[in-house]
């Protein structure tokens, strides 16, 4: 019996660390990638093979973002797109949520309110950029609904397809067992679209940048969006391609908080 065990700890182990060798070597060609990507963007740069005014390059667009922190630019405009993406992306989300929810609940609603679900999901959402202004003014609001508008509807057609997509046999199931309509949503419905939500806060969190940052082309006065259209305006394209890197790595975080929040769930319900 001792042997078995000893037996199956080895595959164990050799199994993990194969993992985790992959893992790493993942890890390890992502780094090489964007290395070589940066590094030949900068040699062609140097060598005049591509202008710089124009594309800029890595040791431009770190300097300018030097420049940015040094004159306490950076953080105040981070400031402002974080706090106008993350109010956009937990209202979104919330609403998105809920409306499913309610969607689910009552086929009627359902059938009455997806031909306009299907609409707004199709309507190019900067077309009512003026009257978003009218409605709220030039300020964060205007911003922060836009980041809403375009991400509640993909939000709830993500969610409502993971609610619909619950196994029919098993609602039967519960019904013959006695179970109400609330009881079969809260104990199986909610439960068994978790893989889905996860994937809806994904697919928000880009909603929620391309939103605030649309919203920040139209009306803003200050945050990355607007850095990006002044460097355009007076052609600073080394300022354009800063606060574009920054807005990257700002979306990344933002993704990886998500990813991390989703190994931290299943690791409790495990």
């Amino acid at each position: 019996m001792k042997a078995q065990e000893k037996k199956f700890s080895k595959y164990h182990y050799l199994y993990t660390r194969k993992i985790k060798r992959d893992k790493a070597i993942t890890v390890i060609l992502q780094v090489f990638i964007l290395v070589l990507f940066l590094g030949l963007w900068e040699l062609l740069a140097y060598l005049n093979v591509i202008d710089s005014f124009v594309t800029s390059c890595p040791s431009k667009i770190v300097k300018t973002i030097g420049v940015l922190i040094t004159e306490n630019n950076l953080f105040y405009h981070m400031g402002i797109t974080l706090y106008e993406t993350i109010m956009g992306f937990l209202i979104a989300v919330f609403l998105g949520y809920v409306i499913a929810l309610i969607l689910w609940w009552s086929e009627r609603a359902r059938k009455v309110l997806e031909p306009y679900i299907v609409v707004l999901n199709s309507l190019p959402k900067i077309a009512l950029g003026p009257i978003i202004i009218v409605w709220f003014g030039s300020g964060s609001k205007a911003i922060i609904f836009m980041a809403i508008l375009i991400g509640i509807i993909v939000a709830i057609i993500t969610m409502l397809n993971g609610f619909l997509a619950t196994d029919k046999e098993k609602i039967l199931l519960l019904k013959s067992m006695g179970a109400n309509k609330f009881q079969i949503l809260s104990k199986l419905v909610v439960p068994g679209s978790f893989p889905t939500f996860i994937s809806m806060l994904k697919i928000s969190v880009g909603m929620a940048w391309i939103g605030s940052i649309m919203g920040e082309y139209l009306v803003s006065r200050a945050g990355l969006g607007y850095l990006i259209v002044y460097g355009g305006q007076v052609f600073k394209l080394d300022l354009v391609m800063a606060a574009t890197v920054v807005l990257c790595m700002l979306a990344t975080v933002m993704y990886l908080i998500v990813a991390m929040l989703e190994k931290c769930i299943i690791k409790y319900k495990n």
